[in-house]
C-alpha cells in the first residue's frame, strides 16, 4: 500500500478498479450494491449492540469526568463533508475548553486548549466514540475515509487533485490512513496527501477482509502507536 502513495496512474474518477465510480461531472453511480448492503448491515448491528452494551454505561461515566473537569458542554459537534459532499453534523466528546477556533486551528502538540480529562480521550481516541450516533444516523460508516472540517476540505481540495474523491463514500470512525499511522495534526503536505492516497487507495480495494485488517490496525495503533494522539 506504500508503494501506491508513489504511483499516479489514471485518474480517480476514470479508474476500472472501483466497486463504483464517479463521473467528471460529479455524479455517482454504484455498481456493486450488494457490497455497500452488507456493509451497511454491519455497521448498523455492531453500532445498536455498541450502544446497548457499552455506550449505555460508558458514556454517563465520560459525560461526568468531562463535566467536573471543565465548564462547557458534554459533545462537542462540527460541521463535516460526508458522502457525496453533503455537511453533516460530527459528534465528538469535547476535549478542549471552548473556543472559537475549533474549526480552523488543529489540536497540536501541548496545545494549551486541551483539557486534562481530553488529553487521556483524545490519547485512547475515546473522545470518538460518540460518532456512534453518526452511523446510526446514516451519516457515517464504522470504517472509512476520515471526515474533516468544512474549512479544511476547502483548503485541501484547492491543493490536491481530485481531493473530493474520497467523499464518494460515506466517512469511517476509522480509516485505513489513520490505521496506517497518519493521524493527529496535519503539518506538512505529505501529511494530507498520504491520508488522501490511501482513502482513494480503500475505496477501491474495499471488501470485508480489508475493513477487518484497519479494525486490527487501528486497534494496534491505538494501544501502541499513538504518539500522534494530542
Amino acid at each position: 500500500m506504500e508503494k501506491f502513495l508513489r504511483k499516479e496512474k489514471e485518474p480517480d474518477f476514470l479508474s476500472r478498479r472501483l466497486s463504483g465510480y464517479i463521473t467528471p461531472e460529479g455524479a455517482v453511480y454504484l455498481t456493486d450494491p450488494q457490497k455497500l448492503l452488507v456493509k451497511s448491515f454491519i455497521d448498523l448491528t455492531i453500532s445498536v449492540l455498541f450502544v446497548v452494551f457499552i455506550l449505555s454505561w460508558a458514556f454517563p461515566i465520560i459525560a461526568l469526568i468531562i463535566r467536573i473537569d471543565s465548564k462547557g458542554p458534554i459533545l462537542f459537534k462540527q460541521l463535516r463533508h460526508g458522502k457525496g459532499n453533503k455537511a453533516f453534523w460530527c459528534y465528538k466528546f469535547r476535549t478542549m475548553k471552548t473556543n472559537i477556533e475549533s474549526d480552523l486551528l488543529q489540536a497540536s502538540k501541548n496545545d494549551k486548549r486541551v483539557t486534562r480529562v481530553g488529553r487521556f480521550l483524545r490519547k485512547s481516541s475515546l473522545d470518538e466514540i460518540p460518532q456512534i450516533f453518526n452511523v446510526l444516523l446514516g451519516d457515517m460508516s464504522l470504517i472509512g475515509p476520515r471526515p474533516h472540517a468544512v474549512p479544511m476540505n476547502h483548503v485541501f481540495s484547492n491543493e490536491i487533485n481530485n481531493y473530493m474523491f474520497r467523499h464518494v463514500v460515506k466517512p469511517g470512525i476509522t480509516g485505513l490512513a489513520q490505521s496506517r499511522g497518519y493521524r493527529g495534526e496535519i503539518i506538512d503536505h505529505f501529511d494530507i496527501y498520504g491520508r488522501v492516497r490511501l482513502d482513494h487507495f480503500y475505496i477501491k480495494k474495499y471488501c470485508l477482509f480489508l475493513d477487518l485488517k484497519i479494525v486490527f490496525w487501528t486497534l494496534t495503533t491505538i494501544l501502541f502507536k499513538n504518539g500522534k494522539a494530542y
